[in-house]
């Protein structure tokens, strides 16, 4: 059998890299104008909530994949079908089939963080892992640079349908590397899928989600029906897991105390990064009026010092231990969202670009560490798993901060519009985008942007609870973490 040539396959994995983080920035970039095009403020966040939704709910169903019919046909699966999504969203004409087609995107991208990182665990010793995933960081630092302008440049000079067209190209070489130079053996195991187990986790990821975005117009029966649902799909999901031959989450793995414990942590700090990435580019164009272009820059020393934070985990975790070293983090992740949370109406570009360097150095330190140390607990027929697992808990917090930021937006921006009676929600889909706001009344800008600040506001308050709750949950594992570490 052919050998895996290990620097090609890499290059593969930094470029679905590359793809998926320049998919992200650009999309913040060119969210207010989508908005203004297509009418959707209130949906807005559908954009971003569903497309992690749906690779929250895929990962753990890839990472068994991966384990038992192999890395390669699962990669392979994942690019094609986010190529397929990214085309299609660029067809879209209405925000509904937008949200839809990013569900595709969601579907892929399960597949290809699951099974890219899995590739590299493969590949390299767990002394150069985390190494690794630094060098593949730098390719979404990379992507973050490039993206604010090739996005605001689409933007001005094209039409945002096309901020998703970009991926395809970039998907069909990634695919033709790890089509050719990707090896191993045709099977590593019989076929065992827990198709009912997935199912019952889809039905509860899925309930708890609608049911939080439901709940921002209130609790009613319909609500109560989500909850019963949640609680029905939970039980039925830990009872087909024990009972399952290849449980698709073994609960053998859930009781390794430092498992769970960094996985928590990843779950919650997780969620934090899309409010900076997703609504900073809205704040700059929606208050300060600036273009798309310089707007998604303040989200780029936040990527660039991910970087920087992803080398720091393989260095300091093991000199100070787990627990310091995520008290660190975290600190500096606080220290971000307090800026944002009390920065004035009007802030100073060059402020956002502060708040975003700390955030992204806390951030990357983070993601880096809790990957590493969960591949690093379990047993090595178990690494596809762990991985699918962490993913999946990543994406979790994501989408599940990113609906709770979408009710907090709606909330306060509704309360605001109910307190001026002469401005509209369609006023408040223009006011987001620097050059649709030039179409506005003089006197309703200035009444506009300080509800669009309060939203704002609102958001990284919230921010703020998970990292204190995450700060607090790090103590609490405190005796596991260091026990791990020590062994």
């Amino acid at each position: 059998m052919k050998k895996t040539n290990v620097q090609m396959v890499t290059l593969a994995v930094f470029i679905t890299t590359f793809m998926s983080a320049i998919e992200g920035t650009i999309v913040s970039t060119a969210m207010p104008t989508i908005v203004s095009d297509l009418d959707g403020l209130a949906i807005m966040s559908w954009v971003v909530s569903v497309f992690l939704l749906m690779t929250a709910v895929s990962t753990p169903i890839y990472g068994k994949l991966a384990d038992s019919i192999g890395r390669r046909p699962v990669f392979l699966f994942g690019i094609g079908i986010f190529v397929v999504g990214s085309a299609l969203c660029g067809l879209s004409t209405n925000m509904v089939e937008l949200i839809i087609f990013r569900a595709i995107q969601g579907l892929g991208s399960g597949a290809i963080q699951t099974a890219g990182a899995t590739v590299l665990a493969d590949m390299y010793p767990i002394d150069k892992r985390a190494k690794m995933l630094g060098l593949t960081s730098a390719f979404w630092g990379l992507a973050s640079v490039i993206a604010p302008v090739l996005g605001g440049l689409i933007v001005q000079r094209l039409s945002w349908h096309w901020v998703f067209f970009i991926n395809v190209p970039i998907g069909i070489i990634a695919f033709l590397i790890v089509q050719f130079f990707l090896h191993e053996e045709k099977s590593r195991g019989k076929l065992k899928i827990d198709l009912a187990g997935s199912l019952a986790l889809v039905t509860l990821i899925l309930a708890v989600m609608v049911l939080l975005q439901e709940l921002e117009s209130g609790f009613s029966w319909p609500e109560v029906l989500l909850a019963l649902v949640a609680v029905a799909a939970c039980w039925a999901f830990i009872k087909i897991e024990r009972r399952a031959d290849d449980p698709i989450i073994p609960f053998e793995i859930l009781k390794n105390r430092e498992f769970v414990g960094v996985n928590m942590l990843q779950l919650l700090v997780s969620g934090v990064v899309i409010g900076l990435e997703f609504y900073i580019p809205t704040w700059l164009q929606g208050i300060n009026g600036l273009p798309a272009t310089l707007a998604g820059f303040a989200v780029t020393p936040s990527a660039l010092m991910w970087v920087f934070g992803s080398f720091l985990a393989g260095d300091l975790m093991g000199r100070w231990g787990s627990q310091k070293f995520f008290d660190a983090a975290i600190a500096l992740l606080i220290a971000a969202d307090l800026a944002l949370v009390f920065f004035p109406t009007y802030t100073p570009f060059w402020c956002f670009c502060v708040a975003s360097f700390f955030h992204g150095t806390g951030f990357g330190a983070m993601t880096t560490a809790s990957q590493v140390q969960a591949q690093a607990v379990v047993k090595p027929t178990e690494v596809g798993v762990a991985t699918s697992f962490n993913t999946l808990m990543k994406y979790l917090g994501q989408t599940m901060m990113m609906v709770c930021y979408g009710m907090v937006f709606n909330g306060v921006i509704a309360s605001g519009l109910a307190k001026h009676p002469g401005l509209t929600s369609q006023m408040m889909n223009k006011i987001v985008s620097a050059a649709q706001a030039k179409t506005l009344p003089a006197s309703s800008l200035a009444p506009l942007r300080e509800i669009l600040r309060s939203s704002m506001r609102g958001i990284y308050l919230l921010s703020l609870a998970a990292l204190l709750l995450s700060l607090v949950f790090n103590h609490i594992y405190k005796g596991q973490k260091e026990q791990a570490n020590r062994q």
